[in-house]
């Protein structure tokens, strides 16, 4: 879903479960109905209980603060755990790859492919790794604002001369 969607679900979510502990004693059903709207509720409360139960129980209710442990948690995958890390911790031990990022990274030619632990591959050879998480951020409001799915803003864009608009109509 969207990250706006996402704004609007987790003020309430975290008020009715603000810890691991929380949250790892709630039933399923009322997980599911607080994030219904964020579509595929089903296996995203699935996942938030299974992951709460993990972190209560494997990491003493403190998320983990390594990509090998973020990694174990139920529904976490690379760019989840590298915006957690990064976001919580200040760690940059990958470079987040969401739609916006996979998006720019194709059309200025960054990368050939359209799989995200590939474009993340591809990607941090390129900039420092103290920069990987300002690299994401920076990404995503680009893709937001300037080089959007549908109707990129070319003509405004400050690499449009040497952008190989990959996917992009000539």
């Amino acid at each position: 879903c969207t990250d706006e969607r996402v704004n609007k679900v987790t003020p309430a979510l975290f008020e009715r479960w603000p810890t691991a502990a929380d949250m790892a004693e709630a039933e399923l059903g009322d997980i599911e109905n607080s994030i219904r709207s964020t579509g595929f509720y089903h296996n995203k409360a699935k996942n938030l209980l299974a992951t709460a139960r993990r972190v209560q129980h494997a990491f003493a209710g403190r998320v983990p603060n390594s990509m090998s442990e973020m990694l174990s948690l139920p529904g976490v995958a690379r760019k989840t755990a590298s915006v957690v890390l990064f976001g919580a911790y200040g760690i940059n031990e990958g470079l987040a790859v969401d739609t916006h990022v996979g998006r720019i990274a194709f059309r200025l030619g960054l990368t050939e492919s359209h799989d995200p632990v590939r474009i993340e591959q591809d990607l941090m050879p390129l900039f420092p790794r103290e920069e990987w998480g300002d690299v994401n951020h920076r990404l995503v409001w680009f893709g937001r604002q300037v080089c959007r799915a549908r109707g990129p803003l070319c003509h405004e864009c400050e690499m449009a001369s040497f952008c190989a608009k990959n996917g992009l109509p000539v």
